[in-house]
């Protein structure tokens, strides 16, 4: 766990179109994994690292995101009555775990501009930002290291993990370079979405930044990139390209179990894959699972 204070933001404005029609009137942030609403992991994991200040970027229709990390006396109250203690408590955890506060983007122009937001927040300090699409298992100490090399280093950090190169065109693609620390590169540039031609490595960078309070003045002067998006990954580019500026931008390789909620085939793999680790659902799961593989 970190020694000092530190901040985290969660961009979470999206209108989450791949999942529609169920996010319709419901924030694509708020769908269930197994028995909890995916922000809640990336809350959660936040704070295993030390972070219990919290901003959540939220759009229009995001109501919802607020009234779960609220109280719900009403239900706290009935629970309590009926002794069910054990639902009393997982309900009442969400609401007690962090301070959580909550700024509207305003225009959908990206999520640069999204991290723009957050500046008044964040103030003069070195913050995470934690994508809610990607979660990382509890058992992964992701943030905790990205914050340490961070500190250490005087560095911006950045999550990168392995995939395959015909992939590549989803993500933001960083070209790097060794560092003296195991798992640690130097970004020497970074790539929105390229095509397998184009990528320079099959590094990724997935839904974790520990951002130096320097990217702020970068992201003002940022124009629109791809897509039309003020992009987060062209204002670390020119952070990379300039160490004057803020330090440099270095990677931290991540080998561990990631889940990807943002697209609907990863999303129910990651259901299945969280479900059958849990001690109270997965065996019975498995067993129900191999009776059906057997039927198709």
């Amino acid at each position: 766990m970190t020694t000092r204070t530190m901040k985290a933001v969660i961009p979470a404005a999206g209108l989450g179109t791949r999942f529609l029609p169920a996010t319709k009137a419901m924030p694509k942030e708020m769908l269930p994994v197994v028995d909890k609403p995916a922000i809640q992991y990336v809350v959660e994991e936040a704070v295993a690292a030390g972070i219990d200040d919290i901003l959540m970027i939220i759009g229009r229709n995001k109501n919802a995101l607020a009234n779960h990390f609220d109280r719900v006396t009403e239900l706290e109250d009935t629970l309590h009555r009926k002794g069910d203690l054990t639902k009393l408590e997982r309900i009442m955890q969400s609401s007690a775990m962090a301070d959580i506060h909550f700024v509207r983007q305003g225009d959908p122009r990206g999520l640069g501009h999204a991290v723009l937001r957050a500046r008044k927040h964040v103030g003069g300090e070195s913050f995470a930002v934690m994508l809610g699409d990607d979660l990382i298992d509890a058992r992964d100490d992701l943030l905790t290291t990205m914050i340490e090399v961070s500190d250490r280093r005087q560095a911006s950090v950045v999550a990168l993990m392995e995939v395959d190169p015909e992939s590549i065109h989803l993500y933001g693609c960083a070209a790097v370079q060794p560092t003296d620390d195991a798992g640690v590169v130097r970004i020497t540039s970074l790539v929105e979405k390229p095509s397998a031609a184009d990528a320079p490595s099959n590094l990724a960078v997935i839904g974790r930044y520990v951002l130096r309070p320097q990217i702020f003045d970068v992201l003002e002067k940022t124009p629109p990139g791809k897509g039309g998006e003020i992009q987060l990954t062209d204002a670390l580019q020119v952070l990379a390209a300039d160490e004057e500026i803020a330090g440099p931008v270095l990677g931290v390789v991540f080998a561990g179990r990631r889940y990807d909620t943002g697209d609907r085939l990863d999303y129910l793999k990651s259901t299945v894959t969280l479900a059958l680790e849990r001690e109270d659902l997965g065996p019975d799961f498995a067993a129900w699972l191999r009776t059906l593989a057997a039927t198709l």
